[in-house]
């Protein structure tokens, strides 16, 4: 009989996740309509307002009136939202100048793509078929089981191609002997992982010296948090050139505060090939015109010194919270925490009676996390006031308190 289910398996995940989903819906806490309030929250229907701690924008590049202008301005420009054409055939000249500067920024080929996500779905079966390896034959494709679901979506399809496998998260020895049993292995993880915690890039890159490893990373949750002129958490410490083994991809709609995503390749590696043939990177249309115009203030803003200082307040409002809440990621320089509370429904409930004094947080629970083992997700930004993240410090300590 024909093996199923060997990388995917929908018919669990919804019988195993939606109960949570529902509680999560009942408790009011999906399917939130909000308007905007420009000053800091966001606005129900009702007139409740509240503070989304559950936001990407790490560094509130999102709502800086330079960013929101270069939208408005190439707008008016072009006179159009989009070319509606795939880019492999006609894209605007001001989509080429965005690239350019990104490529100078971070050190490295970057191709501009629609979503991050869309990115990992073209990229992922060329590097399964062995065309982006500088041998150009196929490896072993072996996932870190962490590693986020737009990527473990595309195993299947990689499947198709060559061997895959699924290591446990961050475990060296288990890659290392892959290495030593297979002539060529490719390995796809995040960067910064969205539940927390971080590649061993260092190590990783060890290995590649070592056995010619090539690495794939998304490393969404780290671009503009990290590095002198935002290149990211790995692009920071692969210093140099970009090896033509390593590739990373990053969404621009998080840190960076415009939309969209980044691909940076090896200086011109492979860019004709990833144009024609990496799936939705070719035949999809471009980033819309404003998304592109807004991605120019932002790239500028990149090459300033406010870049450091928008990295620094976060840093210290990271030190602000790690002080007051215990996590298991307390001390380690990076936005997301989550606290862990164990039964999914004690974390929607939690979560709450955290909206209910005016922060929102993400319940996450199975698929998001292996099943009870559900917990508080909370992303820091640096346009929070001390006084704010103080408050929600103090909001999560009393929610968190035995009750009677």
């Amino acid at each position: 009989m024909e093996e199923k289910n060997r990388y995917r398996n929908s018919e669990s995940m919804i019988v195993h996740g939606n109960p949570s989903f529902q509680a999560a819906k009942e408790a009011g806490l999906l399917d939130l309509a909000v308007h905007n309030t420009g000053r800091g929250t966001l606005a129900l229907k009702d007139g409740r307002e509240f503070i989304n701690m559950c936001s990407c924008s790490y560094l509130g590049l999102d709502a800086e009136p330079e960013v929101l202008q270069g939208a408005i301005d190439v707008l008016q420009r072009e006179r159009t939202m989009d070319l509606a054409i795939s880019r492999l055939r006609i894209r605007l000249a001001i989509l080429d100048e965005l690239e350019a500067r990104l490529s100078a920024l971070w050190r490295s080929k970057v191709i501009v793509t629609t979503t991050a996500s869309y990115a990992s779905a073209g990229l992922l079966p060329l590097i399964a078929s062995g065309h982006l390896l500088p041998e150009g034959r196929k490896p072993v494709l072996v996932f870190d089981k962490s590693a986020h679901f737009s990527m473990n979506l595309i195993k299947p399809i990689c499947a198709d191609e060559t061997e895959v496998l699924t290591s446990p998260h961050n475990d060296l020895e288990f890659l290392e002997d892959v290495c030593r049993k297979h002539a060529r292995v490719a390995y796809v993880a995040d960067g910064f992982y969205s539940m927390g915690g971080a590649a061993v890039v260092k190590e990783l890159l060890a290995l590649q010296d070592r056995y010619g490893l090539f690495l794939y990373f998304d490393d969404s949750h780290a671009l503009s948090v990290y590095g002198e002129a935002g290149e990211g958490f790995v692009r920071s410490l692969a210093g140099g050139e970009l090896s033509p083994r390593t590739i990373i991809i990053a969404s621009l709609g998080k840190g960076f505060g415009t939309a969209g995503g980044a691909v940076m390749l090896g200086p011109q590696q492979h860019v004709d090939l990833v144009g024609r043939f990496a799936g939705p990177l070719g035949w999809s249309q471009s980033l819309s015109i404003p998304a592109i115009g807004a991605g120019m203030a932002s790239a500028r803003i990149h090459g300033t010194p406010e870049l450091a200082k928008r990295q620094q307040a976060l840093r210290a409002n990271i030190r602000f919270f790690d002080e007051r809440v215990p996590t298991r990621t307390s001390g380690e320089d990076f936005p997301i925490k989550v606290i862990d509370v164990g039964p999914e429904e004690v974390a929607v409930e939690r979560s709450r009676r955290l909206l209910e004094r005016g922060f929102y947080s993400s319940a996450v629970f199975f698929p998001i996390v292996p099943k009870g083992r559900a917990g508080l997700r909370i992303m820091l930004r640096s346009n929070l006031s001390q006084a704010d993240v103080q408050r929600l410090c103090d909001a999560v300590r009393e929610i968190s308190a035995p009750t009677a």
